[in-house]
């Protein structure tokens, strides 16, 4: 079961492209390492992230992330097109009109019937 699990994190993490993130990760650590050995720490921060002192790790990410073929999906929309509307448009009242009574706004305890008490079991079995 354990290794299932794995399978389907690995999966995520590839399909989403975060292995190149890590791989990033892991190289700029070991720049820094490496920088720091010979210069300051702040010069070697600034030399492992200013882009212009790639390592060889660096630069083969890069090349990976352009040849690596990329699924582009294009949204196809089509414009919706309306036929023209008449410039004169009139709204006629239809010749039957009628006028229907207000709602009874009366609050429930005024009503005649009351509910069944229990309520029907009919509809649940």
């Amino acid at each position: 079961m354990q290794v299932g699990k794995w399978v389907v994190v690995a999966t995520l993490v590839v399909s989403t492209g975060s292995h190149w993130i890590a791989l990033q990760t892991v190289a700029w650590a070991g720049m820094i390492v490496g920088y720091s050995e010979k210069v300051p720490l702040k010069t070697a921060l600034a030399e492992t992230f200013d882009g212009k002192h790639p390592c060889p790790l660096c630069r083969a990410i890069a090349a990976a992330k352009k040849s690596e073929k990329k699924n582009e999906f294009t949204l196809q929309t089509q414009k919706l097109e309306f036929p023209p509307a008449k410039e004169n448009l009139v709204l006629i009242a239809p010749s039957r009109f009628q006028l229907l009574p207000a709602a009874n706004n009366a609050p429930a305890e005024s009503l005649g019937q009351k509910p069944p008490t229990p309520p029907p079991r009919k509809f649940f079995v």
